[in-house]
Order: C-alpha cells, then structure tokens, then sequence
C-alpha cells in the first residue's frame, strides 16, 4: 500500500523543503512493519529516551540544534576545498558574512552550515566548515534545488553521512507553532549497518550486524502510543513521528532528534519527549516509497 502524500510541503523564505511527493515528505502510518523491526529497535535501545537535540538558548557557547541561513543575490560567493572532494559538489558556495555554524564558531563537532539562497530556491549544505588563512574549507558538501531535488549518485555522502540533505529532515519552530510538521525527522544512532536503503546514498560503517540500522532506515512512532499527555510543542513533534517517522541520518547518539534552534522553543516541553521511548517505535518497511 503507497503512503498518502503530504498535502502541503513546508516552505521556508518563499521556496519548497522538496516537493510534497519527495520521499522524506511522504507519510508512512500506513506502511507495513519491517520484518526485521524488533531486532534493529532492539539494537537501538529498547529504554532510550527520544532527546530533542534543539531547542533555545546556548549550549557550550552554540546555539542549540543546527541553524541555518537565507541569503541572496549578493551574498559572496565562496570556493570551499573539500577533504571528501570526490562525492563533493563543486563551485561557489553563498558563505555570509557571520555564519551560522552548528556548535557555535568554536565548536569541535560537526559543524554544519545550511544556506538557503532564497533567490535560486537553492539549498546549499557544508560538513566541518571552518575558515583557515581566509579561505574556507569543509568535509564535505552538497547543493539541493528546493523545488526539484536529485538524489545523489548512489555512495556519495552529503554534508550529512547518509548522502541526505538536512534542512528539510530539522524539526522548525514555525511548523510548530502552525501546528504540524509535515515532513520524516532526523535522527541519529551510535552503531549503523554497513548499508543504505533509499533514499539514503551513503553508509559510515564497517559492521555487517544485520540488527543494526541502515542508513536512510525509517521508524515510526506506534500508533498506539498515547501522547495526549505531552506539552504542545513536544505532541506536534511526536504526531510527526508517527505520521512521517524518524530517518537514520547520520552516526551519533542514541534516539536523537534533530531540529534547528529558535528562541520561542520551550525546553521544558521539548524535553518531555524523553518518555517516548525506543520499545514505542518500530521499524517501516518504506519500499513502497522507492521509485
């Protein structure tokens, strides 16, 4: 059975997060569960706790989630020299003047930068962006048309390992405060299979472990899960959850959600997500999304 399609794409500085029928904007409540759905929930923690990886104020001096850009016509464009070169996109990249990078400018994690030219509805992502002698350098990155994006060439990562664009994948305030998230969430896991499954492109892993996740893997929030309970801002996140899932994204801890940070988000709620726990989530069998 195919999914039912997302009846808006959420936007952001006049241009789509991806089209409605793209594959992390499908929801996915009425796909069937993976046969190997226990064992992969399993390996992720049966007791672990969602943290919501985002949320307002600063956190070691960053802000807490990954931000993002708009920019525009006269931003400066920037060439950046890429250590993953070869599964890089080339060209100039619309770097502003004070970006905004994940961790705060000294952070030692992984430093992503999001620009979106609002001009070209074009998403631009970085890995590990830092500027050295005053030139740019980065891991990685990836250019995204927001209104008819391409996957990437199957192996090749992104600015995030599972080959995925981000921003479109971030929990945001303002879908929040309209009241639904129309799109799957990203999520991180510390032990990843040595595999994708659409539409991931790129796996960070050496284990063959058949119960460890995939990257692109999609879970759901059961639907039997009663989030009556929780504050606004954390229910709006959960009914997402179990509409369009969670997307394995990249390597890291365990049940983590990301979003991008916003002065209106309410810790305190957000942090009452951590009682839905990893026995309430399941594994999809997402092939019905697969071209």
């Amino acid at each position: 059975m195919l999914a039912p399609l997302a009846t808006v794409a959420a936007t952001l500085a006049g241009c789509p997060l991806f089209p409605a029928s793209f594959a992390t904007n499908q929801r996915v409540d009425t796909l069937p569960v993976a046969a190997d759905s226990n064992a992969i929930v399993r390996s992720i923690g049966l007791d672990g706790g969602i943290h919501a990886d985002f949320g307002s104020g600063t956190w070691e001096g960053g802000p807490i989630g990954i931000p993002y850009d708009v920019v525009g016509r006269r931003t400066r464009r920037s060439r950046v020299r890429f250590e993953y070169a070869d599964e890089s996109d080339r060209g100039r990249y619309p770097i502003p003047r004070g970006v905004h990078i994940e961790g705060g400018p000294q952070s030692d994690g992984d430093r992503h930068a999001l620009l979106v030219d609002r001009s070209r509805c074009k998403l631009f992502e970085l890995y590990a962006l830092r500027q050295e002698g005053g030139r740019w350098t980065a891991g990685s990155g990836a250019t995204w048309s927001l209104r008819a994006p391409k996957l990437r060439p199957a192996g090749w990562t992104s600015a995030d390992a599972a080959g995925l664009p981000i921003l479109p994948l971030l929990a945001r305030y303002r879908e929040v405060k309209r009241g639904r998230i129309d799109h799957a969430l990203r999520m991180t896991v510390s032990q990843t299979r040595r595999a994708f499954v659409f539409p991931a492109r790129h796996f960070a892993s050496s284990d063959d472990d058949s119960s460890l996740p995939r990257m692109g893997e999609r879970l759901r929030l059961k639907a039997s899960t009663d989030i009556s309970g929780l504050p606004r801002q954390a229910r709006i996140v959960a009914q997402a959850m179990k509409e369009y899932g969670l997307i394995v994204a990249d390597n890291g801890s365990d049940w983590y959600v990301s979003g991008a940070p916003h002065r209106h988000w309410d810790n305190d709620a957000l942090h009452a997500l951590g009682a839905l726990e990893g026995r309430d989530f399941e594994v999809v069998d997402a092939g019905a999304l697969a071209p």
